[in-house]
């Protein structure tokens, strides 16, 4: 990968969401709920051009926090955190359970040694049982599936949850301009609100097009590949701290909109930035952190321009003070974990230095 076409990638999947959806109802004006029947019939129906939020910042699981735009939610919170492989709430008469094949979903009854069916083969209409960040239960249709261009053993699905306050079928993931009909990707496992990763049995994220989840993925690591023998799943882990500077590990993302960043790893997935480019100026770039799958494991400064201070406040006895740490290559890490070595770090990056407050 050239310089420019990663840093365009960076640059591009790092943006907060500039949103544009029309006005929910306020919880006042809650729309009469609709019979299952009913409401089934109305899936993966066309829908009229989608509600907007105002931005509120970076995103781990890609989805809208609440469904009352009235409501002011944390930036941990999400209409939809997990998603359960079986009992299907409506499917083909055939297909019972679902199950996960690296990054694509399939009947249960399809195991990896049998002939692969076309993409979407008896999931398309089916509903399946999710999980909001709150706790209650929200259903989930699978409304569309497309094999990635790039990997056809992934695959893009779009879908729908049930809003039970405007009591219809929307697209759960947040939309940007640049991606106003965003798709979403099937991860195994759930990640929790402080951003860590848990396998749990017959359960799965919907990760969508604009958060974290999916753009580690696309950057290259897939949670469920391995390259040169090792496993992705903790690179990939690390990346999503690293892609919404969480640097406590706690689920608080520390970026602004626009953040230009070089990313490089310790397996070569991806290199360090060499040389400048039209996008990419060395020169006025600097080491910010080394990322282990909780968190930063050392900081030589925030990305935001905040003092490094208010992290030490946020996560008080995290990180340590005193001597800088050289990493080598030029990366010195101001403070630096209590409980881990930075050596062991996946990943690190730099990102242009910025006043803040």
């Amino acid at each position: 990968m050239t310089a420019m076409r990663k840093y365009l990638l960076a640059l591009m999947c790092l943006q907060l969401p500039v949103l544009a959806h029309a006005e929910r109802p306020s919880p006042a004006s809650v729309a009469a709920p609709v019979n299952q029947p009913e409401r089934y019939a109305r899936r993966c129906q066309s829908q009229a051009s989608q509600r907007t939020v105002k931005p509120q910042g970076t995103m781990l699981w890609g989805t809208r926090r609440s469904w009352d735009t009235e409501k002011v939610a944390d930036e941990r919170s999400s209409v939809l955190v997990s998603v359960g492989l079986e009992p299907l709430q409506s499917a083909d008469g055939q297909v019972k359970a679902l199950q996960l094949e690296g990054g694509r979903l399939v009947p249960a009854s399809i195991t990896a040694l049998a002939p692969r069916a076309p993409t979407g083969t008896g999931i398309i209409g089916t509903v399946l049982q999710g999980t909001a960040s709150d706790g209650k239960p929200v259903e989930v249709a699978i409304c569309g599936a497309e094999p990635s261009p790039e990997d056809p053993g992934m695959v893009w699905y779009r879908i729908e949850a049930w809003n039970a306050v405007a009591q219809d079928w929307e697209n759960p993931c947040v939309a940007l301009n640049r991606v106003p009909d965003p798709r979403a990707l099937a991860l195994s496992g759930v990640w929790d609100a402080s951003g860590a990763h848990h396998d749990v049995p017959g359960k799965f994220t919907f990760a969508c097009e604009n958060g974290a989840l999916t753009k580690c993925v696309n950057w290259g690591y897939k949670p469920w590949a391995r390259r040169d023998g090792q496993a992705l799943a903790d690179f990939h882990q690390a990346c999503t701290r690293m892609a919404r500077a969480d640097y406590c590990g706690n689920g608080r993302s520390h970026t602004h909109e626009d953040t230009a960043l070089d990313i490089y790893d310790r397996l070569g997935v991806l290199a360090r930035t060499t040389e400048s480019s039209a996008g990419w100026e060395l020169a006025l770039a600097s080491f910010e952190a080394a990322w282990a799958p909780d968190g930063a494991t050392c900081l030589a400064r925030t990305r935001d321009g905040r003092a490094l201070e208010t992290i030490l406040r946020e996560c008080p006895n995290r990180f340590r003070t005193g001597a800088a740490l050289d990493l080598g290559e030029g990366d010195r890490c101001t403070v630096s974990r209590a409980d881990a070595s930075p050596t062991t770090a996946l990943l690190r990056n730099q990102s242009y230095g910025r006043e803040g407050p």
